[in-house]
């Protein structure tokens, strides 16, 4: 359904992207991660057809997003991460006016109006100006204006972005419920905001894919993160290094001989006993060892770290 090859963005000496490649499958919810800067907001928009690739091909139901941009913006739903809202206009005539400019005709508009304020949970706030609406409702509207001419491809940047926990899930499950009937990428910089929701997920780091990855196989590394804390006159990491099963390791923090450390272990490796049967025999004196999974947030931390990337760093969106 949505095909990247090779896409690039420069503006002047900058790179906001590059040579991005990847695949988006009909009826796919695919999860657009990576840290603010990323190049998340300008590979959406350039699928979006709303500015030109510096080089590359992307295609969107067989249309080409540069060559073929107005059957293109028929495929497609689209949600900036600041939605293009009217302030005076109420719910229901800005969604009538968005189905009219998206092409649905006259005949369809009402049902098309009446099912989209119910899926986005807006049909009591129909008569009410869009400035007296919360930034939970607002953003409920940009929601809906990608959604009332029932595009197969929706794009989403950031569309949790100033949500209340409730609202939060209200979002999430409008987004999931979509998963098979349309195509969506759903583009954030929180971890937890991606997992709950996308079925699988593309991460950017500085404009490059860094890898691309199953949702499951995000939340289940396979690995355990220890913490330690021993004291010593000599270097920890001398020795852990070079341990059967240990993935990495770092120095959190050492004052005088006591050293904090924390230690990756490989996927399925339980570390605990020879850690501290390795640290005891070597003459360490062992205060501490914890044993945790990682977080969602170590795991991005350990994807998007400088040798983990497939290419030279550039400079960042």
């Amino acid at each position: 359904m949505i095909e990247v090859e090779q896409l690039t963005q420069q503006y002047g000496a900058r790179t906001a992207i590059q040579d991005l490649t990847f695949r988006v499958e009909a009826g796919e919810i695919l999860g657009f991660l990576g840290p603010n800067g990323a190049g998340k907001t300008t590979t959406l928009r350039i699928l979006a057809a709303a500015q030109p690739a510096s080089r590359g091909t992307a295609r969107i139901a067989g249309w080409d997003v540069h060559q073929q941009a107005q059957a293109v913006r028929k495929q497609i739903g689209y949600l900036p991460e600041i939605p293009p809202l009217y302030p005076e206009m109420t719910v229901q005539a800005y969604l009538s006016f968005v189905a009219r400019l998206k092409g649905v005709v006259a005949g369809d508009r009402p049902q098309r109006l009446i099912t989209t304020l119910q899926r986005c949970g807006l049909s009591d706030r129909a008569r009410t100006p869009i400035r007296k609406l919360s930034k939970g409702y607002r953003q409920r509207v940009g929601l809906a204006q990608a959604i009332v001419h029932d595009p197969p491809v929706i794009l989403l940047d950031e569309p949790t972005v100033g949500l209340d926990p409730r609202q939060l899930q209200e979002v999430r499950s409008l987004i999931r419920s979509l998963a098979g009937e349309k195509t969506v990428i759903f583009s954030s910089h929180i971890l937890s905001e991606v997992s709950q929701v996308s079925d699988r997920v593309v991460i950017l780091d500085q404009g490059r894919l860094v890898t691309t990855m199953a949702t499951q196989d995000l939340l289940d590394p396979g690995g355990w993160h220890y913490r330690l804390e021993v004291s010593s006159d000599r270097d920890p990491l001398a020795v852990l290094q070079h341990l059967a099963g240990v993935q990495s390791v770092q120095v959190q923090a050492q004052i005088g001989d006591r050293w904090v450390l924390s230690l990756a272990s490989q996927p399925d490796q339980e570390l605990g006993a020879s850690l501290a049967q390795t640290l005891q025999q070597q003459g360490f004196q062992l205060w501490e060892l914890r044993r945790d999974r990682p977080s969602l947030e170590d795991i991005f931390l350990r994807l998007t770290a400088p040798a983990q990337r497939n290419q030279p760093e550039e400079p960042a969106e």
